[in-house]
């Protein structure tokens, strides 16, 4: 069942689940050049979430790591990868 939601910017919405992102601000949010305008938006909210803005942040990771965060799935990590290749890092190896 939806429910009518108001978020901090004042926009109201229907939701039917937990989660907490407006749809009106998300659409108005564009992502900047680089590695996240390349994700899907629930892909992007998952980094962004985790704390990594940069490149230099994803490859402290493991590819497992990213994939466990709600949001991302695995059709983002080819995309991924490209990005850490093109800077000549990886995703940390687990262990």
């Amino acid at each position: 069942m939806k429910s009518l939601r108001t978020c901090s910017e004042g926009h109201q919405y229907y939701k039917s689940s937990d989660c907490p992102v407006c749809p009106v601000c998300e659409a108005s949010k564009t992502p900047k050049p680089g590695l996240f305008s390349t994700l899907s938006a629930p892909a992007r909210r998952a980094l962004e979430h985790a704390g990594i803005t940069t490149v230099e942040a994803l490859s402290t990771y493991s590819e497992k790591e990213i994939l466990a965060l709600h949001g991302m799935g695995p059709a983002s990590l080819p995309k991924l990868q490209n990005a850490l290749e093109q800077l000549g890092l990886t995703f940390r190896k687990p262990g």
